[in-house]
């Protein structure tokens, strides 16, 4: 399966984007051609955004020619454009390289005012269960206590498991991801369950 890698031109507006684009359309210049050469038989695909241009390719190589056939096309035309070096994809982070990592799921939940994991703990009483929970408040946790059954809520999956080990409960992702994928999915569960 072949990975994403792009350059991105940035020329002074949309106007001159089109309008490079266009002469690109239309055929290379002598120099252009000759570069193109190591590109022959390929097809790169082309798009627009704004003042932005995208020439995307399935290899580095692949795009670190096309970053060489544009720049000389660019300075044929007497085309003042930002050029980008070759940009890569990162699948799992939905982003391209070059660009700073935005929040992760569990940051942008916290930043809610919800847990994104939480230890489901299953106490011998509900007196046992009580005192848990004081402890837990007074650790800086907010647990929620139903009969003998404590829910605690984590910022990270590591921090859930180091307390589900201590707990000896059980992780799983907190409630308000579990609404959002309700919502999305329309199947509903509002149950969280113990043992």
């Amino acid at each position: 399966m072949a990975d994403d890698w792009r350059v991105r031109v940035e020329l002074a507006d949309e106007s001159v984007r089109r309008d490079f684009a266009g002469l690109l359309a239309d055929g290379l210049s002598p120099e252009g051609a000759d570069r193109a050469q190591a590109l022959q038989g390929e097809h790169l695909s082309v798009s627009g955004d704004g003042a932005n241009l995208f020439v995307y390719a399935d290899s580095p190589a692949r795009a670190e020619y096309a970053h060489d056939v544009i720049l000389s096309e660019l300075e044929h035309h007497a085309i003042t454009a930002t050029m980008s070096g070759v940009e890569h994809w990162l699948a799992e982070e939905e982003r391209w390289d070059n660009e700073p990592a935005g929040e992760t799921w569990e940051e942008e939940v916290s930043g809610k005012g919800y847990a994104p994991w939480e230890v489901r703990v299953t106490c011998r009483s509900r007196h046992e269960a009580v005192e848990l929970a004081g402890q837990l408040e007074k650790e800086g946790y907010h647990p929620i206590r139903q009969w003998k059954h404590l829910i605690v809520g984590a910022a990270t999956r590591e921090d859930a498991d180091a307390l589900a080990a201590r707990l000896h409960g059980e992780v799983d992702p907190g409630g308000a991801v579990v609404w959002e994928e309700a919502i999305d999915s329309h199947l509903v569960r509002p149950f969280a369950f113990f043992g």
